[in-house]
């Protein structure tokens, strides 16, 4: 049986940020890094953007060349994955029932794309976008394809829409509830985005549900909607969100619910067990201290360092602004902040401009900013969501007024 000082569950950003960490900061035991993929570390972001679009080889995401892992004596081994952890062993168990020992646990496994659940959902013919054999598979089929039907307005399916169209593709877009990112943003930046798709060609649909996926010989051929529409596609993607994964630590008597529970050092309940990027749900002092999980980069990263450090006896609690960005067609969106709970919105420049930022406010006070090519504002606006003072509202909304210039209320 093998035998890691720190072992690492799950190859993504948060796995890969937490051995590159420990590496780092000089750690001198043995790494093992779990990766379920057949692939090294690779960044996801690009896969509904710039490696679906073509426009980035494979070889451009990866989030280190190969011999990188080998170099720092950090053991990859690929296409393995946790089945059972046992904690007061200090042992896990792969699929195939090899078994590893481990002096702590890094479980940064992220999260499985969530899948339709209506009639015909498992045919297939229907796509998800999380991994690299996602998209390649839908690439493999786009020279035969001329509809797309895409069911989700977040932002998997509107970038994804976004290279489609740029692709040729006719693309109908399906979002079940009354506006696209309406769980992340407000009603300005929806409602342009929703025309922004539309002067695309993209044939958007709000307020849409689907009843069942139409099917012949076990593939899909269309959408059938719960008014009785039918629309037909020659491809059918899909991104309604991701369940974490989290099954064998749950299993083995952790806290959780919607994710792996931890604590300010990324903490599991369990023993010698720490929990790091999408999996795991924290008290975010941005969110007013509830308990969430973040799906961003800036979390992954932030969270393995956080783990590490502690692992390393260095006690610096997570304390990070939460940051996003989303590039669909020439418009760079880049969000800092969380705006879940805010009770006012200023809109800050003209959106036919395509450029400007809405500003989120709760109790008067700045709490998130969505920036569309609106790069200034997306940097100088993360002071003010740090230092927690009241903002005159006025100039909050004179795009003349440079943010770092607005004065108090």
């Amino acid at each position: 049986m093998s035998y890691y000082d720190v072992l690492i569950a799950g190859a993504g950003h948060a796995g890969a940020q937490a051995a590159i960490q420990l590496r780092q900061m000089n750690f001198a035991g043995t790494v093992g890094m779990l990766g379920d993929e057949a692939e090294p570390p690779y960044e996801r972001p690009p896969l509904s953007k710039e490696y679906l679009a073509g426009d980035k080889p494979f070889e451009r995401i990866l989030i280190r060349p190969h011999g990188f892992w080998a170099e720092r004596s950090i053991d990859l081994m690929l296409n393995s994955r946790v089945k059972k952890v046992e904690p007061e062993a200090r042992l896990v168990t792969l699929g195939d029932e090899s078994e590893i020992g481990y002096g702590k646990l890094i479980w940064a496994t992220g999260g499985t794309p969530r899948l339709l659940s209506c009639p015909g959902g498992d045919a297939s013919g229907i796509h998800y976008v999380r991994r690299r054999e996602d998209v390649d598979g839908i690439m493999a089929r786009l020279p035969d394809v001329d509809h797309v039907v895409v069911i989700g307005g977040g932002y998997i399916g509107l970038e994804a829409a976004a290279v489609l169209t740029k692709l040729g593709k006719r693309v109908t877009l399906l979002e079940a509830l009354d506006r696209v990112l309406a769980r992340v943003a407000g009603e300005d930046l929806s409602r342009f985005y929703e025309g922004e798709h539309r002067a695309h060609g993209v044939d958007l649909r709000t307020s849409t549900m689907v009843e069942s996926i139409a099917c012949t010989d076990g593939r899909a051929t269309g959408v059938n909607l719960q008014d009785g529409t039918q629309i037909g596609a020659d491809m059918v993607i899909v991104g309604i969100g991701i369940v974490p994964e989290t099954g064998p630590l749950i299993a083995a008597g952790a806290s959780g619910g919607n994710g792996v529970d931890v604590d300010a050092f990324c903490r599991t309940s369990l023993p010698d067990i720490y929990a790091v990027g999408d999996c795991a749900a924290h008290a975010n002092s941005f969110a007013g201290g509830a308990q969430i999980r973040l799906e961003s980069v800036q979390n992954a990263n932030d969270q393995a360092k956080v783990a590490v450090q502690h692992i390393l006896g260095q006690e610096s609690p997570y304390a990070a602004v939460p940051w996003f960005w989303s590039n669909q067609y020439d418009l760079k969106l880049q969000t800092v902040g969380l705006s879940s709970g805010y009770d006012a919105s200023i809109l800050r420049g003209d959106p036919a401009t395509r450029s400007f930022s809405v500003l989120y406010l709760k109790s008067g006070k700045l709490i998130a900013l969505d920036c569309v090519n609106m790069v200034k504002d997306y940097v100088q606006g993360r002071a003010h969501i740090l230092s927690g003072a009241l903002l005159d509202q006025g100039q909050l909304a004179d795009a003349t007024v440079p943010l770092k210039e607005v004065g108090l209320a």
